[in-house]
């Protein structure tokens, strides 16, 4: 993987992914834009039955507590990423252990920062159903 981090996304990226690897909610949403937003996934999920995605600090936060709280782990297991104006694209899968399952959610996941090196839009590109066929004891 490209280890160049000095580009606004990429560091954004970076600390929203150390950020949930700690669990520190306070930290993740500290990074967000004030009209920033999640989609994660894209489209209608069991987080966002209605697909329009997670905008403002009070949805961010209740993504949190509906999809990263619940778990005991997250991994990104990204292969590389590509930053390009002021975004940048991780290819690779987000391993999830939870109640003692893993899920591998393979595919590409975004960020895309404001000039303050905000991130504006964190957008995955996964498939649930792909996911959940990944579904192995941990």
């Amino acid at each position: 993987m490209t280890t160049t981090t000095e580009h606004p996304a990429r560091v954004a990226g970076t600390a929203s992914q150390a950020a949930v690897r700690a669990k520190n909610k306070q930290a993740w949403l500290a990074l967000f834009a004030a009209d920033g937003i999640v989609e994660d996934p894209i489209g209608p999920s069991f987080f966002d039955p209605e697909g329009v995605g997670h905008r403002g600090a009070e949805a961010i936060a209740a993504f949190w507590d509906k999809a990263i709280a619940p778990t005991e782990s997250i991994e990104f297991l990204f292969d590389d990423s590509f930053a390009c104006g002021r975004e940048v694209a991780y290819t690779g899968r987000i391993r999830t252990t939870m109640s003692g399952h893993i899920v591998d959610a393979e595919g590409v996941f975004t960020y895309k920062v404001d000039e303050d090196g905000k991130i504006l839009a964190l957008r995955a590109f996964w498939e649930t159903e792909r996911a959940m066929s990944t579904m192995k004891k941990a």
